[in-house]
């Protein structure tokens, strides 16, 4: 169970990352190309993904002590 909150963590960190280096590259989302809405999106998901797997992680390391 510690090893799948390990691996929940490093997913949580990498997304969390991933929406700073989205922010960061996009100017806070004002210097996008034409159709990159993907843009937009990632600036919801990768948040999401990362406060997910957190808390999932979160709980499976409470859960095995």
């Amino acid at each position: 169970m510690r090893a799948l909150a390990v691996v929940l963590g490093g997913i949580s960190a990498f997304f969390a990352y991933y929406t700073i280096r989205l922010l960061a590259v996009t100017g806070f989302l004002q210097q996008t190309r034409p159709g990159g809405q993907g843009a937009y999106a990632g600036a919801v998901i990768f948040p999401l993904i990362a406060l997910a797997c957190g808390w999932a992680s979160a709980r499976c390391w409470r859960r095995a002590g």
